[in-house]
């Protein structure tokens, strides 16, 4: 059934450094174009001194606005981030304080299913508000990927960037809605993409010569793609089962920027042309949860997603997960 849930805002926030190609060969001692050509990524943004939480408060500012309500109208604040600011208290509790709200008692938690995060929690947030529980929710993807990186891994460090994005969600009086959702998890590549440290397996206060890669991101790239590939044509048909609808009836598919070349192969895997696909890696780099919002918010800004429209939200993430959302704009 038809959740009837509306994105009324939307906004977001990039740090100040703009790191080019250029400066990403410089660092691998490589020739001009060499990371452009292997990850499709021109430039991304990397923090100077902002914190996740400030620039999901600088988004939530811009989405709040957007809406043309106040933050007075906020009744719940969720992070769907990949990374945290810190282990305790949750991200979305220091937005909340970011924001000025110290003393409004609105609730604030986390979702956290890594590049997924904000597919998971829009879809899980659409019941409570299709059920009456919150009226405006504000939904922040705050990453920062640069700070853990591993430069010895360039295939995968070469992807990243940091930045921004919420939205507000409330009830649709109008045909906007979700019309379905699905999510899966395979957790036969739980280790194909991972930060091992951190937590109460490897502590930072086990951190030492030994352990210190354990504290960066870990990532194979190929065997994490070649498995996505093959679980991705039986998650669509099971995205699109419980619906009359079908690929070729989506205005615009908004995908997770996970790289360039990825992004082909999936978009010519689903059938859809250049035109029905949101593709905007080259500007910002693999996002982590904040890529498909972001790729949204840019659709959205530029017209190429109107309201009526039909959009497809997909991804996949550690786990390893796929899922996706196909809602009426």
């Amino acid at each position: 059934m038809k959740r009837s849930v509306k994105i009324i805002g939307i906004g977001s926030y990039l740090p100040k450094r703009i790191v080019k190609a250029e400066e990403i060969d410089k660092m691998f001692s490589q020739s001009i174009g060499w990371s452009e050509k292997k990850s499709g990524v021109k430039q991304r943004y990397y923090v100077d001194g902002e914190t996740a939480s400030f620039m999901g408060a600088e988004a939530a500012l811009q989405a709040v606005q957007d809406a043309g309500i106040s933050l007075n109208d906020i009744d719940c604040i969720i992070s769907g981030s990949g990374t945290m600011e810190q282990a305790i208290p949750c991200t979305a509790s220091l937005i909340q304080e970011q924001l000025g709200l110290h003393h409004s008692g609105i609730p604030s938690f986390d979702v956290n299913s890594t590049c997924l995060s904000f597919v998971s929690a829009l879809d899980m947030i659409s019941y409570a508000i299709e059920y009456g529980r919150y009226k405006n929710v504000l939904l922040v993807s705050s990453e920062i990927s640069s700070v853990g990186l591993n430069w010895d891994q360039p295939e995968s460090s070469i992807l990243f960037g940091d930045g921004a994005v919420a939205i507000v969600l409330s009830k649709s009086h109008d045909h906007s809605g979700i019309i379905s959702s699905h999510m899966e998890t395979h957790s036969l590549g739980a280790h194909l993409s991972e930060i091992r440290g951190g937590g109460t397996k490897i502590h930072p206060k086990f951190y030492d010569e030994q352990t210190k890669d354990d504290f960066l991101f870990d990532m194979d790239g190929k065997a994490l793609f070649k498995l996505s590939f093959k679980l991705l044509p039986s998650f669509i048909e099971t995205l699109f089962s419980s619906t009359n609808l079908s690929i070729k009836d989506i205005h615009m598919v908004i995908p997770h920027q996970a790289s360039a070349s990825a992004m082909k192969i999936i978009r010519k895997k689903l059938g859809v042309d250049e035109s029905r696909f949101m593709n905007i890696i080259e500007n910002y780099g693999n996002m982590i949860a904040a890529s498909i919002p972001m790729a949204l918010y840019e659709a959205i800004k530029q017209g190429r997603v109107n309201r009526g429209d039909t959009i497809l939200l997909l991804g996949t993430s550690a786990g390893l997960s796929i899922g996706g959302i196909v809602l009426e704009y």
